[in-house]
């Protein structure tokens, strides 16, 4: 049987995969610093540490696996942790690998990544992919732009403000683009690309872009909104993200995560590679998209060692 492990099994992303991992007849384990999480799989997969400061140790946990699925990322500072802790981070498990003799590596990267980006984000993500075309080991590259399905952050974060304010705040002209893809469909395409021996970089987008605009207008349209969309400059969206983070405890939107979204780098050039369609899934979760709050903060950053 064999023998796979999943960083973040329990997480959006980490979790399709491991479902289709187990549907499969595959034994999975899940690396980890937030091994308390609900567990959707009721104890088939066992948990390990995240050791990034023990290199030994963490290849011990990789030891007999055959293909590493890596969804690890930082997606904002928080209790010392930084986008070049991040990188770091994810050398070491790179390293882990090659030493523990693991096959092949599929990473779940980000659409457009760019060593010379002004973005941390960005740049980081590029940083972390150049460290493993370097480290040795078998690799595959998925690039998604951002993710819809049962626990889509974005499109959630979207609904739930259309739900509660009589007015949704679009940064600047609303025009930029993006593409999102299904969860599931990235969960399919981890595992073909883990499937094949050769060195890749797929970007993971669905069939449909959308201008900004055209998303929030669509979500407002699946769940009955009546709020007015009015266009503002993109610090008065930052400082109304702000303060609306502050009531729910959480970070709703960052300085370098709308930079992104406005200069186009959730989209790609490339044709797409999911099948699903945003306004299917749309038409199908309109009724409980933004009934209730999905945290961030309090889901990735706890006191725990990174």
């Amino acid at each position: 049987m064999p023998h796979q492990a999943v960083t973040g099994a329990l997480g959006f992303s980490g979790r399709h995969i491991a479902t289709r991992l187990l549907a499969r007849g595959d034994e999975v384990v899940n690396l980890t610093n937030h091994p308390d999480r609900p567990d959707p799989f009721d104890g088939r997969i066992p948990a390990k540490r995240l050791a990034f400061d023990d290199v030994a140790a963490l290849a011990a946990s990789l030891r007999g696996v055959n293909t590493l699925f890596n969804t690890y990322w930082v997606r904002f500072r928080r209790l010392g942790l930084t986008h070049a802790d991040a990188v770091r981070n994810s050398r070491t498990l790179f390293e882990a690998a090659l030493e523990a003799g693991v096959r092949r590596i599929v990473h779940v990267s980000i659409a457009n990544p760019d060593p010379a980006s002004p973005l941390a984000y960005y740049r980081g993500k590029a940083q972390v992919e150049a460290a493993l075309a370097t480290v040795g080991v078998s690799h595959a590259v998925l690039r998604p732009a951002v993710l819809f399905g049962d626990e889509p952050i974005l499109a959630n974060s979207i609904a739930w403000l259309l739900r509660r304010s009589p007015v949704f705040a679009i940064p600047g002209d609303g025009r930029y683009a993006i593409q999102p893809i299904d969860a599931a469909d990235l969960a399919d395409l981890a595992l073909q690309a883990a499937d094949r021996d050769d060195d890749l970089v797929w970007d993971a987008v669905g069939p449909e872009v959308f201008s900004f605009t055209e998303l929030v207008e669509a979500i407002r349209k699946a769940t009955g909104s009546r709020a007015r969309l009015v266009h503002v400059p993109p610090r008065l969206a930052l400082l109304a993200a702000w303060g609306l983070g502050r009531v729910v405890r959480d970070t709703l939107l960052t300085t370098e995560e709308l930079e992104g979204l406005m200069t186009n780098l959730l989209v790609s050039r490339d044709l797409p590679r999911g099948t699903a369609r945003f306004t299917d899934w749309l038409a199908a979760s309109g009724a409980w998209l933004g009934r209730d709050y999905l945290p961030e903060v309090s889901r990735h950053f706890v006191a725990q060692p990174a």
